[in-house]
């Protein structure tokens, strides 16, 4: 079973995120900041990362940049979910190394979509 980390500084998009990936059986692991999405992702080796953009400390264009660019974490595909929608932040995210972006709030079959398609299948 495919193992999801989620980056997200919201409890309750955590909890929405999670409850939509749990019910198509997929593994979670929640991060509350950019710093411990970095650690975790060292530690859990999740086959895809969820990051929002806009957390204290570590932003997620700062996690998914230093995530990307580090050989032993490089290889895990990462979708920005964010409430910023301009193309400019879209552009800038997969500069960062996304492999995707999606625009919070979002719906389970777009979620499910994106996840599959970001691990291969």
């Amino acid at each position: 079973m495919a193992r999801v980390l989620i980056v997200d500084d919201s409890p309750t998009e955590t909890h929405v995120l999670r409850g939509m990936l749990e019910k198509h059986g997929y593994e979670v692991s929640v991060a509350d900041s950019g710093e411990d999405g970095i650690n975790l992702a060292h530690s859990v080796a999740p086959d895809l990362i969820l990051m929002d953009i806009v957390m204290p400390g570590v932003n997620g264009f700062q996690a998914t940049r230093k995530l990307s660019k580090d050989p032993a974490t490089a290889s895990i595909p990462i979708v920005i979910i964010s409430t910023k929608d301009q193309d400019t932040d879209r552009i800038w995210g997969m500069r960062q190394g996304a492999r995707d972006y999606l625009t919070k709030p979002v719906t389970e079959p777009d979620l499910i979509a994106k996840v599959k398609e970001a691990l291969g299948g």
